[in-house]
């Protein structure tokens, strides 16, 4: 089984490495593919491909690099469907998200390219005589863009899109877990009308070679998203040159359930939440504090509905709910933190252990009642189909509780008493809070958070800025 190449300057090249690593279908534990474990070199080259290759790119009138971008999308788009493929093969994502994935990367493509004439500056009042202010919007350069493993092609997206718009080059490092989807793009990359080294493509581990990429004095950002340790790391080698970071680093994303909540449309939206993506997403609902009026009526809902979630390989059954999970260490991580909970005082309502299969890293949907609010498992993030619940009295007490925790990303409310709902958005400490609905971004908004959830932000008009830096300009003038 040959590695999947490197992509630098427009050609697709061996890596320097003697070093490969296995992909592994999370659904049946086969090796599906292999690449190759990237060395310093490699890494280097990349940057300084694409830092050569910024010097002209960032000439190019927005207008023009707007329809290079808006290519790409018509490419992934006319291979919509091998990406969905290669995307539950690599991934183990369910049907119908991998497709949601796929077409948000293509309409990712497309937002993006809309903003070509869109990248404006200021001219502000001067103090003195003769004289105007410019403000002006330029790339921040060379773009190191680590992308995780839950959501492949659509961070893929979210990064390239924006990076290329702004007028910046990027080097793209996938998850080792799941780099064919990116693989795959490349070769859209080397038919499309992209000057060489605008983008570049190198594989291995996050602690090598993107640190390497992190601490070079050619890059002029690092986005990562990703876990905490991984991200520190990051940070402190971005410090050696000073580099800006960009970062996404998980959630615990507590959702509030009031006694004036529809407790169907809770239910639901919060089944959904935590499910998606196996519970693999920064965004899921990691906790639930339901009012004690209401939370026998609540759990007897929420049991139903996570006993009839079903699991499966997605490329075998179209429309079970949830796939495996990325790998074996992580599903007996969860498993870990399921009897913990229990150890604690928790109650199991729903599943608890891993799921009797064959093959595949695959997790019951787990539900869990007198869940204590300090128990580790409303602590650290689950990352899985587990959701702890436990009850509140009153309301100061809930916002404190939602607050009481090291990460900030997202929240969520459910309440008909918009006095409730006004209160609890001005007072809950998150990036994003979504108000009786499930936990989702729109690509027009601003995902980001607070704490260590992260730094900087994606999407919409304020995404776009961290990819910008200013330059103010005095030009002072003569009177005829």
């Amino acid at each position: 089984m040959d590695p999947h190449k490197l992509y630098i300057a427009g050609e697709f090249i061996d890596s320097t490495s003697k070093e490969f690593i296995d992909v592994v279908n999370p659904s049946t534990e086969k090796v599906i593919s292999r690449i190759a474990n990237g060395t310093e070199e490699d890494a280097n080259k990349a940057v300084d491909a694409a830092y050569d290759a910024l010097q002209s790119w960032k000439t190019v009138p927005s207008n023009e690099r707007g329809k290079i971008v808006r290519e790409l999308g018509d490419a992934l788009k006319e291979e919509r469907e091998t990406f969905i493929r290669l995307l539950i093969e690599e991934q183990g994502k369910s049907y119908d998200l991998a497709v949601g994935e796929v077409d948000m990367a293509i309409d990712y493509f497309y937002y993006m390219s809309e903003w070509s004439r869109k990248i404006e500056g200021e001219i502000v009042p001067s103090d003195q005589t003769n004289e105007q202010i410019f403000i002006h919007k330029k790339p921040i350069g060379v773009i190191a863009g680590i992308v995780p493993w839950n959501f492949p092609v659509f961070i893929l997206a979210r990064k390239v899109a924006t990076a290329l718009i702004a007028g910046c080059t990027i080097v793209l490092k996938p998850s080792q877990q799941t780099p064919n989807t990116a693989a795959k793009f490349n070769e859209l990359v080397h038919r499309s009308s992209l000057p060489k080294g605008v983008y570049n493509f190198v594989t291995g581990k996050g602690s090598e070679i993107g640190n390497v990429m992190a601490s070079h004095p050619k890059v002029g950002m690092v986005t990562m998203t990703g876990g905490i340790k991984a991200g520190t790391k990051v940070m402190e080698a971005a410090a050696q040159q000073i580099t800006k970071v960009n970062l996404e680093l998980g959630g615990k994303a507590p959702a509030i359930v009031t006694k004036h909540a529809d407790l169907d449309l809770a239910v639901k939206s919060i089944k959904t939440s935590r499910l998606t993506n196996s519970g693999q997403a920064c965004t899921n609902a990691e906790r639930v504090y339901v009012h004690e009026d209401v939370a026998d009526e609540f759990l007897l809902k929420m049991v139903d509905v996570m006993k009839a979630a079903t699991y499966a390989n997605p490329l075998e059954d179209k429309k079970a709910d949830i796939g495996p999970l990325i790998s074996k260490d992580h599903l007996e991580g969860i498993y870990d933190m399921v009897k913990e909970a229990v150890k604690d005082g928790a109650t199991i309502l729903v599943g608890g252990q891993p799921a009797e299969v064959e093959k595949g890293f695959f997790f019951e949907p787990t539900l869990l009642k007198d869940v204590k609010h300090d128990s580790a498992i409303m602590k650290e993030e689950i990352f899985g189909p587990v959701l702890p619940v436990t009850t509140y009295r009153d309301f100061d007490e809930v916002i404190e509780m939602a607050n009481d925790s090291e990460y900030g990303l997202s929240s969520s409310i459910y309440s008909e008493n918009y006095h409730e709902v006004m209160r609890a958005t001005a007072l809950l400490e998150y990036g994003e809070t979504f108000v009786n609905r499930e936990n989702f971004e729109a690509i027009q908004g601003y995902h980001a958070g607070i704490r260590k959830s992260g730094l900087g932000g994606a999407d919409g008009k304020h995404g776009l800025e961290d990819y910008l830096v200013t330059h103010v300009v005095y030009m002072q003038y003569k009177e005829d």
